[in-house]
Order: structure tokens, then C-alpha cells, then sequence
């Protein structure tokens, strides 16, 4: 956790990853993820920021990637760990924050941030993206969805919400968005991007109308 005790949703998803096993929608692979990772070289180095239980780090493993998956709930680094001895896939995991990675330098082809960076405030974020930046190799790929301001309007309807520091939402009931979470619009995810050009960029709702993520590939610059 971090000094500003923000990025705090792990409380939350280290309950759920307990519960989640194969059946989970959490542990379906998202396509357009996977058809990125299909054009990268054989053996890259990929990270999987904020991993879960899985779902794209076994997949890149069983595509012949070399993989890293980190999540600050240990119940999603278990999960991942199990599953690959089960399925005889030889990947790392970690256990820690997202804005303290403990990699060299240039250490990953791909880094994916897949519903993961918008878990804290605005500083969180920041932080975030400069490791995350720091991390991935000069003409390197990052792919990560960030929550959309356009779907603040709907979580506002669903629950009571109240905005803490800039664009920084808590929402009133019993899901993960009792913990701060970051919703920006395209100017103000492009102005995060330091490091990087973004070449794809899009929004568009998850499995959910309303459920609007911006979604971003992106390429380290050299």
C-alpha cells in the first residue's frame, strides 16, 4: 500500500479472488488483449499489472511468453501461482503495490494494466504510469483501461458518490467503489502519458451499458 492510503481496493478484490475460480468472468481473457499479444515476438516479456487470478497472465504463459504477474492481493498471486503448477506453465508472480514495482529498468516487452491503474487517486495514477514507464523497454507496448468520466453520471445513479480529491470518486454500498477510484476524460488520460505515444485509443462500455473504460494501446518512446 502506499504512503497516501488510496490504492486501497485490494481489500476488496483479495475477498473476491478467494471466492473466483474458472468459472468467473474474471477469468475469461479479453480478446483484443490477446490478439495484441498474438503480433508480439515469441518469448516476450510481459508484465501483468494487477493480474487477478489470472486470466491474461496464463494465457501469455501458454502462448510462450515470459511472464510476470503482480497483484497487491495475495490471494490473486495465489491463485496465479496454483493455477500455473497445475497446468505445468512456468511463470513469476509478486506480491505488491502498482506504484513501487520491483523491476530493473527496461525490464518488459509488454506491460498490461488491464482495470487496474484507476484504483486510487490522482497520485496513484501518476506514480503508476511513471514505473510503469520505467519498466518497459524504448519501443516496448502498454495496453490499460482507465474508468471513463462519462461514466460517472451511472455510478452516481446506482449509489451516493462523493469526489475526494480530483477527479477522485468513493461511492456509497458494498462493492469495490467504497475505495477511491480515478475517472478522467481523453485530454487528461493523454496528459498522463508521459513516455509514451498512444496509438489506439477508445471508449467504450465493459459487459455492462454505462460501464464506459477508456481503452489504450501505447508504445515506449525510444
Amino acid at each position: 500500500m502506499n504512503d497516501m492510503t488510496t490504492d486501497t481496493a485490494h481489500l476488496y478484490w483479495n475477498k473476491e479472488w478467494q471466492k473466483a475460480d474458472g468459472t468467473s468472468p474474471w477469468a475469461m481473457a479479453e480478446p483484443w488483449v490477446m490478439d495484441h499479444a498474438a503480433s508480439l515476438p515469441p518469448g516476450s516479456r510481459i508484465l501483468d499489472l494487477g493480474a487477478g487470478i489470472g486470466r491474461h497472465a496464463l494465457a501469455f504463459a501458454r502462448a510462450g511468453h515470459h511472464v510476470t504477474a503482480l497483484d497487491a492481493a495475495e490471494a490473486a498471486t495465489a491463485a496465479i501461482a496454483a493455477a500455473a503448477f497445475a497446468e505445468g506453465l512456468t511463470l513469476a508472480t509478486h506480491h505488491g503495490p502498482m506504484t513501487d514495482l520491483p523491476f530493473a529498468p527496461a525490464s518488459f516487452d509488454h506491460v498490461l494494466a488491464w482495470n487496474v491503474i484507476y484504483h486510487g487517486d490522482e497520485s496513484v495514477v501518476r506514480r503508476t504510469m511513471a514505473e510503469v514507464a520505467r519498466v518497459t523497454r524504448p519501443g516496448g507496448s502498454f495496453m490499460a483501461t482507465m474508468l471513463s468520466a462519462r461514466r460517472l453520471p451511472v455510478e452516481q445513479a446506482k449509489a451516493p458518490g462523493r469526489e475526494i480529491s480530483r477527479n477522485t470518486w468513493v461511492f456509497d454500498g458494498d462493492g469495490d467503489k467504497i475505495h477511491p477510484h480515478y475517472f478522467c476524460t481523453a485530454p487528461e488520460l493523454l496528459s498522463l502519458m508521459w513516455g509514451f505515444e498512444v496509438v489506439t485509443l477508445f471508449d467504450r462500455p465493459h459487459e455492462k451499458p454505462g460501464s464506459w473504460h477508456w481503452h489504450l494501446l501505447a508504445e515506449r518512446l525510444k
